[in-house]
């Protein structure tokens, strides 16, 4: 990973108005100093995500995304800050130094980008030949697939031309050499023939990265040839295992899920119909690559492959690979439909919105699978099938988790629970699984993870701090760095004060940046964003700061007493010391201008 100077990153993010960037994403509306409009990262009907040019930051009080201009890159476009930083810059036109590299990768990384310049071209060309006389037949076959022309432009879908070189003899002339072509898969070469494509007379769909980069092609024969559907072979830039058709619009959704397809025109199909969170793997079964793929960008996925016996093959494959990739997945019927494509032309959106909505529980699905192997009219496939599930169920190492699938498997086939969860255990004793004895809870720390007063005071203080910078001297008395508690205010309160003694601007978008974690990242955004009280009054103001002020001046003696070494007596001293500074902050009056 490319690193970046302080100062380098500090220009690319004062050269990009934090207001004009979000808006390309977000409508915004100013109300006051800051920004708002609804929010990107979930669904909401009231506008409650922020943006404050002066802070340099963006903060959702509805979810608690929060960052500088970089994160809202990073986090909608789920890119790496390497790649934000590339955006911006070029954004900005700052210019990057180019990092020392060696001849093999500059080698390497040159003839990835010709690689893609070849598919872009193509993709232009197919393009353009679908909308020509040369195209009607696959335009037409679009058009009778229920597709809109809209809906083509947006997927790039274009036409392969009757003659075997006609793409060959266009990229020569655009000046492209043959082992270029030829390591593109677009071409394949023969001592008799020389170059010919490698579609032809196809129905094409333009095969794109999650960046929207061309990396293959997919095409469907016009006519009765085969095989029916075609992709690209692998290639340096295109990898069948890593990579899903769709991803580069679904990246982008709102919705919490994605829909996992199995051909290109269901894909195609479901976004023209509103559901822009489908994807699909390309000719191929899912692989591990493409459960890390998804989970990128999800944590659960709703199968819906034809509803055929090879559709029911494939969902039983994927479910473990996504489980294993930590993605919780359902399955959707798609009968009397053949795939989602023949149903939403068959019942419409707000129906396979309804097949969403009754979506099953993958490992049910699995369960009901697994009996209809069995005659559940027959005492003894009857046994056997609940030995089988009790082995399913083995699966779940965690007792709750385990005993609320139990009850659902003893609910829908009418066994009682205590008996199905017996058969389980017997099972496995018998198996030699091991379940770990869970651990009794006191309950005394069940609402640790909710925000106490404290943390709310040591937020708001900072906050206040950067909002009224003429608050600095006064605070900075009796309130230093130490007495936040909390080890990431401490961090921040600390760039924020060496930020104000240094005399230069306050940044907290450059304090956001000192964290790489994004759960610490919305910490920070949530920390320069605390709801400061609505008081109208200037003296109830003065008095609510006062009492801030002092309540975290108690919980900081309280806190480093309860911490202290007994032969520390440089902070025993200090402890005195405090004492007596919060004897005099109660007695001062602190103003607000």
């Amino acid at each position: 990973m490319p690193f970046y100077s302080e100062d380098l990153i500090e220009k690319v993010r004062s050269g990009n108005d934090i207001v004009d960037v979000i808006s390309g994403y977000v409508k915004l509306q100013k109300k006051g100093s800051v920004y708002f409009g609804l929010c990107p990262f979930h669904n909401e009907k009231t506008a409650s995500f922020s943006v404050t040019p002066a802070k340099h930051m963006y903060y959702c009080f509805g979810c608690g995304a929060g960052g500088d201009v970089f994160h809202f890159l990073m986090e909608y476009e789920n890119f790496t800050f390497s790649e934000a930083m590339q955006t911006l810059a070029e954004r900005a036109g700052v210019e990057i130094p180019i990092e020392e590299t060696s001849f093999q990768k500059k080698s390497e990384d040159d003839r990835r980008k010709k690689l893609l310049e070849v598919n872009k071209e193509a993709g232009k060309y197919y393009y353009m030949l679908l909308r020509s006389a040369h195209g009607k037949a696959a335009f037409d076959y679009f058009k009778n697939r229920g597709l809109s022309e809209e809906t083509m432009r947006r997927f790039g879908l274009g036409y392969s031309d009757k003659f075997s070189d006609d793409l060959y003899r266009y990229l020569r002339k655009k000046g492209y050499e043959d082992e270029l072509l030829k390591d593109s898969g677009l071409i394949t070469y023969s001592e008799r023939r020389g170059g010919c494509d490698k579609f032809w007379n196809r129905a094409m769909f333009p095969i794109m990265d999650a960046r929207g980069k061309v990396i293959g092609f997919g095409g469907r024969v016009m006519g009765d040839g085969e095989p029916k559907y075609l992709n690209s072979p692998e290639t340096k830039i295109f990898d069948k295992s890593r990579n899903l058709y769709g991803m580069n619009f679904a990246r982008t959704t709102k919705r919490p899920y994605l829909l996992l397809c199995e051909g290109y025109m269901d894909v195609i199909a479901l976004h023209q119909a509103g559901f822009d969170n489908a994807v699909a793997s390309l000719g191929t079964s899912l692989t591990g690559g493409h459960a890390s793929l998804l989970k990128r960008y999800t944590k659960e996925v709703y199968i819906t492959y034809d509803s055929d016996g090879a559709g029911v093959r494939a969902a039983l494959r994927a479910i473990p690979i996504l489980k294993e990739a930590g993605i919780t997945a359902k399955i959707i019927d798609m009968k009397p439909s053949k795939d989602p494509d023949e149903f939403i032309k068959a019942f419409g959106a707000d129906a396979y919105q309804n097949r969403i909505d009754e979506a099953e529980n993958s490992f049910l699905f699995e369960i009901r699978m697994l009996q209809q192997q069995y005659d559940l009219n027959d005492p003894e496939s009857k046994t056997a099938f609940f030995h089988e599930t009790a082995k399913k169920l083995l699966e779940f190492p965690e007792e709750l988790e385990r005993d609320n699938y139990i009850e659902a498997v003893a609910t829908k086939y009418q066994i009682g629970f205590e008996k199905m969860r017996k058969l389980v255990l017997t099972t496995g004793s018998r198996e030699g699984a091991f379940f770990p004895r869970q651990k009794l809870k006191s309950g005394l720390h069940e609402n640790k993870r909710k925000e106490d007063g404290m943390k709310q005071s040591q937020k708001l203080i900072l906050t206040w701090l950067i909002e009224n910078t003429e608050l600095f001297p006064v605070i900075q008395k009796y309130i230093s760095p130490e007495d936040f508690t909390e080890e990431i205010y401490r961090v921040a309160a600390k760039a924020l004060y060496e930020q104000f003694e240094a005399g230069g601007q306050v940044n907290p978008a450059r304090i956001a940046d000192m964290f790489e974690e994004k759960e610490d990242q919305r910490e920070i955004a949530s920390l320069f964003n605390a709801k400061i009280p609505e008081i109208t009054t200037k003296a109830d103001k003065d008095k609510a700061l006062k009492e801030t002020v002092v309540r975290i001046k108690q919980n900081s003696i309280h806190y480093h007493s309860n911490n202290l070494d007994p032969t520390d007596l440089a902070g025993l001293q200090k402890l005195v010391e405090d004492k007596r500074k919060l004897e005099q902050l109660e007695k001062l009056h602190i103003f607000i201008e």
